[in-house]
Order: structure tokens, then C-alpha cells, then sequence
């Protein structure tokens, strides 16, 4: 047999020059700079509107602010003034956003204003999303609108990738958990280049709109919670407990989710789906009291005050109500996220646990009940991994985090996603 002598060249992924990379900076830094602008201007909105709504309305009628009645009220109100955007304004403020993650589509300028009012409405109202799926999608269409006519021979597919890490950037106020997203789609697409030449925009971007929110907004993520230490193999019984706990939880109003969002439709028209919505979201916000209102994140900062302050039966209302919440928001039309809404029902679960076994650490609870919610309903492993270390400020949770991910992961992987196709069925 004869062998070819010749040695055979290493297969080397080839690096971009650093001249090809350096044209993209400015604009990943200005759509990082007006992706955070307008995500910080929206909730600004939102909050001054929020406090005319809930403080400022209910004390000159002498009602109580979070009274059951007002509440109902308001949140009736809420599915109105949004059904009315829906129905009337030009674009409808964009498609069903139950079919909708965070990689939106490239939507038409027209969508964008509707979208935008919506989701303010929406956020100063009470129901239990967060902003993150529609500022994304008004974010990528704005830049894509906006970058396609100020650089024509750009690649198109850029500005959906700069838009996107901006936004995540800036909700989350760190580029990190964009660059975790960006590596997960890029590890499911066939992309060619070095991991940091294709991460090199969309992490510019990021960084341009974290900084840029850090400045004027200084968002706060960590909670309050006593500081775990070293871990110890308890710690580390607890985390997987209710890791898989949290997802098996999420997993239920996953698995129901195309029925409830059925129920809804049958409606068929938005002056109906969103006011019913509204209606059965007062009556969970009458069980399960005004911290089951909102995206969450103030009310998560509540909890985490006093993790001894409520028994395991009022935290496991907490967890049960706002997952419901969450469910029927999503599910009749509201314009908005999941990640925010969910990260409060894992807190809850983590703290019933604590209040459950006292030897559960609150951090522990808390970081692994968000870790197994969101991987059940994002199905962004890094992302719920990033979220779930960020609330507790121990180094040594991280470890207990990657393990209790493994069992929680295999619960989830191949089941539905909390995401449906344009026929109403979900996405696997």
C-alpha cells in the first residue's frame, strides 16, 4: 500500500482580520447606545404612568391602592385600553405574542409604535409579563429600518443580531448574558469563523447598551439574601431538589399552555380576549394579593427582605398564582415577556422550600427555584444559569447551579417550549 508522505495540513478554523472587524463597532455602538434608550424609555414611561394608576388615581377616590376591587378594575382596564391598540392602531401591534421568543422577526416600521404603546400599557397596568420579547422585537425592526437605509451594503442579518445583544445587554445591564444567548444560536446555526470574530458586534453592542443603562438607569438584579459560604453536600441535596422541583412546576403550565391560549382565541376578537384576560387576572391577583402583579422584579426584592417572614403555604400561593398569571397574560394577548414573571415564581419556590426545611439556605432555594423555572420555560440553558447566579451574590453557588442544571435539564429537553407556531401548537 503506498502512503502519501506529504503531512497533512491541521484543520484550523480560520480568524478574521482585525481590519474586517473593525468597521463594525460604531454601528454596534449606536444601536447599543438607542436600544437601551429606548428600552429605559419605555419603562420610564411605564413607571410614571404605573404610579398615576396605583397610587396616585386610588388615593384621590379614597380606595385602597391594592385593594381587591382596584386591582380588578384596573387590570379589566388594562386588557381594554390594550385590546383597543390591538384592534385599532395601524400594525396591531404585531403578531399573536404567544408565537414570539427572544430571536424576533424583522417587523415592519408600521408594527413598531402599537408595539411600543402596548407593551408601556401593559407594564403600567399590572399583568405579569416583562418587557423583554416585544423591545426586542421593536428594537431589531427599528435597527434594521434604520441601519438598511444609513448603510445600504451591510449585511442585513446584522442588525437583528446587534439589536437583540443590545437589548439583552441592556435589560440585564451586563453583556454577558447576550454573549450567552449569541453562542447558543450560533453553536444550533452552520457559521463559519472564529466563536469571538462572530461575537465580536453583537458583544460590542451589548457592552454599549448594559453601559449605557448602568449610567442613567443603575439596574439592581441581586437580592438581599444572607450570603451562602462554602457549600456543603446539603446544600447541594437542596439544589438539585428544587432545580427539578421548579421545572417539573413550570412544566405543567408549559403543557397547558396551547389550551389556554385555544380558549382565548375562540374569543376571536381582541376587545374580548384581552379584557377576559384582564378579568381572571383580578381574580388571581385576589388570591394571591398585589406582589402577583407586574413583571416582577420590585416584588422579588420584597421577598427576598424577609425570606422568614411568610410560612411555606403563602409562598407556595405566591409560586401557584403568579405561574397562573403568567400563563393567562401569555396566553389573551398581552404584549410582553416571560423571563421576569418566572424569575418570581422561582424565588417563591425557593423560599416555600426554605420555609418548607429549614436546612434549605434561602440563596440556595431561591437560585435553584429560578435556575429549573426558567429552564422550563425559556429553554435558554445559559441564560437561566446566568440569571439564577446573578440574584445571589455567592461565588459558591455557581458550582451547585451546573449540577442541579443537569437533572433539570433532562426533565425539560425534547417537551414543549412556552412558545407556540402560527397554528396554535407548540414548539418543541
Amino acid at each position: 500500500m503506498v502512503q502519501d508522505s506529504a503531512p497533512q495540513a491541521p484543520s484550523v478554523t480560520p480568524a478574521t482580520p482585525a481590519r474586517a472587524l473593525l468597521p463594525s463597532i460604531l454601528p454596534a455602538l449606536a444601536v447599543g447606545v438607542v436600544s437601551s434608550l429606548l428600552l429605559v424609555g419605555v419603562e420610564a414611561a411605564a413607571e410614571e404612568f404605573e404610579d398615576v394608576l396605583w397610587r396616585t388615581v386610588p388615593d384621590a377616590l379614597g380606595i385602597g391602592r391594592y385593594s381587591v376591587a382596584w386591582m380588578f378594575v384596573m387590570l379589566v382596564a388594562t386588557g381594554i385600553a390594550v385590546g383597543l391598540v390591538v384592534w385599532k392602531v395601524p400594525g396591531h401591534a404585531g403578531p399573536d405574542p404567544a408565537t414570539l421568543g427572544l430571536d424576533a422577526p424583522v417587523l415592519p416600521p408600521v408594527v413598531l409604535p402599537g408595539l411600543v404603546l402596548a407593551t408601556a400599557l401593559m407594564l403600567a397596568g399590572g399583568p405579569s409579563l416583562g418587557p423583554e420579547n416585544p423591545i426586542i422585537a421593536v428594537n431589531v425592526g427599528l435597527a434594521a429600518w434604520l441601519g438598511g437605509r444609513a448603510l445600504p451594503r451591510a449585511p442585513g442579518r446584522i442588525w437583528p443580531a446587534l439589536a437583540e445583544a443590545a437589548t439583552l445587554g441592556a435589560l440585564f445591564g451586563t453583556p454577558v448574558a447576550a454573549a450567552l444567548v449569541i453562542s447558543e444560536v450560533l453553536a444550533r446555526q452552520e457559521t463559519r469563523g472564529l466563536l469571538w470574530d462572530n461575537l465580536f458586534a453583537p458583544l460590542t453592542a451589548a457592552a454599549a447598551g448594559g453601559l449605557t443603562v448602568t449610567l442613567i438607569h443603575r439596574p439592581a438584579f441581586g437580592l438581599d439574601l444572607p450570603p451562602l459560604g462554602h457549600p456543603r453536600w446539603g446544600d447541594l441535596l437542596a439544589a438539585l431538589g428544587v432545580a427539578s422541583a421548579g421545572a417539573l412546576l413550570a412544566l405543567c403550565a408549559v403543557r397547558v399552555f396551547p389550551y389556554v391560549h385555544s380558549a382565548f382565541r375562540r374569543l376571536r376578537h381582541p376587545m374580548l380576549m384581552l379584557p377576559a384576560g384582564g378579568a381572571v387576572l383580578g381574580c388571581l391577583a385576589a388570591l394571591g394579593g398585589h406582589l402577583t402583579l407586574f413583571k416582577g422584579l420590585d416584588e422579588i426584592a420584597e421577598l427576598a427582605k424577609d425570606p422568614g417572614g411568610r410560612t411555606a403555604g403563602e409562598y407556595a400561593v405566591l409560586t401557584v398564582v403568579k405561574l397562573a398569571a403568567l400563563l393567562v397574560a401569555a396566553s389573551c394577548g398581552f404584549r410582553g415577556g416571560r423571563i421576569f414573571p418566572a424569575v418570581f415564581v422561582g424565588t417563591a419556590l425557593g423560599l416555600c422550600a426554605h420555609a418548607l426545611v429549614s436546612g434549605v439556605h434561602p440563596s440556595v432555594g431561591v437560585s435553584a427555584g429560578v435556575l429549573g423555572v426558567l429552564l422550563a420555560i425559556t429553554r435558554q440553558g445559559w441564560v437561566s444559569l446566568f440569571v439564577a447566579a446573578v440574584l445571589v451574590a455567592s461565588p459558591g453557588i455557581i458550582t451547585l447551579l451546573c449540577i442541579a442544571s443537569l437533572p433539570a435539564w433532562l426533565l425539560v429537553t425534547g417537551r414543549p417550549q412556552m412558545q407556540l407556531r402560527a397554528d396554535g401548537t407548540a414548539i418543541r
